[in-house]
């Protein structure tokens, strides 16, 4: 289904689990995924919740045309996604890229959150993300989405999934390609990051009850930033999940479920 945003560009998104449910989670992907990244995810959800998973404007089957957009801008596309599904209050999971959407929801539309989730997060970039970026940059401009890919994936992937793989990475490389293949698309949606300030004064305004889940051994964001994140969000919770990396929607599944569930369900 296609919710048309503001600037009439059209948003991907689909709804399941149980669609009668008053409790609504919200899960926004990570900078190369679609919403297939949740698949492994979202059955531990479905019986409880009604669950909406979208692709940003620049990503899956979300159109690619259109200026970059800034975190502000995504918050309000899913901001007026909501609002046309009548989902008032929401629980909010956001992954690397999509934390950051969440955190500016967060910030932007308080009185919309019920819980907020942030995995794989930050408040502001370091030196070596900023050397990480580049060369992504410089990947994509020499050989497109397939070799920055190749270099993404040992960044972005722990040590662990290398040798011993959810989904075999051939078939994860195909999907992921099938997904993005838009360079341009990709730039548009690198360049918010590039663009974005230090958030960490912004975080302090968050007032949603908020859950910060990292992983030990994320190169990309190293553990130091997401704790960095956490302390800034009034009463947050943080867990570390050990031997993983970057992408706890494919590494880390049962642990990160675990985590939520308790999240979710706590008083």
């Amino acid at each position: 289904m296609y919710f048309r945003t503001s600037d009439n560009l059209n948003l991907y998104y689909e709804t399941q689990g149980n669609v009668r449910s008053k409790r609504s989670l919200v899960f926004l992907n990570g900078l190369a995924q679609s919403t297939l990244a949740w698949m492994l995810t979202v059955p531990a959800f479905e019986r409880e919740f009604s669950i909406i998973l979208l692709d940003f404007i620049f990503q899956g089957r979300s159109d690619k045309e259109g200026e970059v957009r800034d975190f502000d801008r995504h918050a309000t596309d899913v901001k007026g996604l909501l609002e046309s599904l009548k989902a008032e209050r929401v629980n909010l999971i956001g992954i690397s890229y999509g934390s950051l959407v969440a955190q500016h929801f967060a910030v932007n539309y308080p009185g919309m959150l019920e819980r907020l989730v942030l995995l794989s997060t930050f408040a502001q970039k370091t030196p070596y993300y900023d050397a990480l970026e580049f060369s992504w940059q410089r990947a994509l401009d020499v050989g497109g989405y397939p070799l920055m890919l190749d270099i993404m994936l040992p960044v972005v992937l722990g040590e662990g999934y290398f040798e011993n793989p959810l989904i075999p990475l051939e078939s994860l490389k195909r999907s992921r390609i099938e997904a993005n293949n838009d360079p341009w698309a990709l730039k548009k949606l690198m360049a918010a990051i590039h663009l974005r300030g230090d958030y960490r004064e912004e975080l302090k305004k968050i007032k949603a009850p908020t859950l910060v889940i990292h992983g030990e051994r994320d190169v990309l964001f190293p553990v130091h930033m997401g704790r960095e994140a956490a302390d800034l969000i009034p009463g947050s919770r943080f867990e570390v999940i050990p031997g993983v990396g970057h992408t706890l929607n494919l590494e880390a599944i049962p642990q990160t479920v675990a985590l939520m569930n308790n999240f979710l369900r706590t008083a």
